[in-house]
């Protein structure tokens, strides 16, 4: 009976094409070239994932962009499963609604029969979630079997690139649930890319700012300021290199226009990207400007995978926060974006030359948390000869 039921499971799995997505073929360290961070977060998800193959219980979470390895390290923990003998059913979720949608016509299974077989398989890994049709049909069978699965504590493993706000609020309250699910985020480059590309992405503007590293930034002692104009410039910019030398959580860095706030951004940027970690440098309107060019029926990049890729990128270096028009549209993508990084505290440095009450609302309440961001005010005249001190 048992045998059996591991076929009819076995036979609706994709496992058979990914057989060979195991443990040992996975490479914890990356590939050739990546940073030390990121190394670090493929080597804690493959040991999180070995130890959830080992004993399936609870939920495991694996979140992270396109091609970071979520489906080899998902594939992996089904087949030792299955080698154990224990039932395992892999699927990527639109998969798993066309199986079920097959149910209605099938002559082996009727519909009630196949559902019941993916809500109360022994262990279930769903592949992909978010990339399914987001109908009221879809979403209801997929909230009826992950709710049934959450009431009876069944071993469950998801991979998604979806970011908290954008999972249905239903689903999202079980899957966050830090008693039963295990969340891990892989930070990695797309294994897809070529191992000799070591090039930073296509959007960074990094490039034209190569000469602006901490080598090259000055205290400006030829223009004689004052006393505590050079002793906020000092301490911004050991407050930089500390944050290139260990890039966690955020860093704003605020002042006037011409004030040394790019020149550090960008300082942090170049020595970021010196040390392998993939770099988004970009002015905030350029950035929103690429989002809104992948709308043109003749882009060759979606506007899903332009998106993810910004919101994912290792380091994301956002310029002159507040000079984007202020559309709902731009508010709406810059909130999207910002609030994925914070919840997943992916490495973010933004400047601002706009005083406090000028950015959003929303926004500037995660910029106010002192647990993940660590705020700088440069509190010195325009390089280009101003004398003005930005108020507080």
């Amino acid at each position: 009976m048992l045998a059996r039921a591991q076929r009819r499971l076995y036979g609706l799995s994709r496992l058979e094409d990914l057989r060979d997505l195991t443990f040992e073929t996975f490479k914890p360290q990356g590939r050739v070239g990546i940073g030390p961070h990121e190394g670090r977060s493929l080597e804690e998800a493959y040991q999180r994932s070995r130890h959830y193959a080992d004993r399936p219980h609870g939920w495991l979470l694996l979140q992270g962009g396109y091609g970071v390895g979520k489906t080899h390290l998902a594939a992996a923990v089904a087949n030792q499963a299955v080698s154990a003998g224990v039932p395992t059913l892999f699927l990527t979720v639109p998969d798993l609604l066309d199986a079920l949608r097959a149910g209605y016509s099938a002559e082996d299974a009727t519909f009630e029969e196949r559902f019941e077989q993916v809500r109360a398989a022994r262990l279930l890994v769903l592949d992909d979630f978010g990339t399914q049709n987001a109908t009221e049909w879809a979403r209801e069978k997929l909230f009826q079997i992950l709710n049934y699965r959450y009431i009876n504590r069944l071993p469950t493993l998801i991979t998604t690139n979806l970011s908290l706000e954008e999972i249905e609020p239903r689903i999202r309250s079980r899957i966050f649930d830090p008693e039963l699910v295990d969340r891990v985020y892989l930070r990695a480059p797309d294994y897809r890319r070529s191992s000799s590309d070591t090039s930073q992405p296509e959007l960074s503007s990094l490039d034209q700012h190569r000469h602006q590293t901490f080598g090259s930034f000055s205290f400006r002692q030829d223009e004689k300021l004052p006393a505590e104009q050079v002793r906020s410039l000092e301490e911004v910019f050991k407050a930089a290199q500390h944050f290139a030398e260990e890039p966690t959580g955020w860093m704003y860095l605020g002042g006037l226009h011409g004030s040394g706030k790019t020149h550090l951004a960008a300082a942090i940027a170049n020595y970021s990207a010196s040390q392998g970690l993939p770099v988004l440098f970009v002015v905030v309107p350029d950035l929103l400007d690429h989002l809104r060019a992948t709308f043109n029926p003749n882009s060759a990049v979606s506007y899903d995978r332009r998106f993810d890729e910004i919101r994912n990128v290792g380091l994301l270096v956002l310029d002159d926060l507040g000079a984007q028009a202020t559309t709902p549209w731009a508010r709406e993508k810059l909130s999207q974006l910002l609030d994925h990084r914070y919840v997943t505290q992916l490495p973010t440095v933004i400047t601002s030359a706009e005083l406090d009450n000028k950015i959003d609302p929303k926004l500037w309440s995660r910029l106010e948390d002192t647990r993940l961001v660590l705020r700088k005010l440069i509190d010195a005249a325009s390089y280009r000869g101003g004398t003005r001190k930005r108020s507080r």
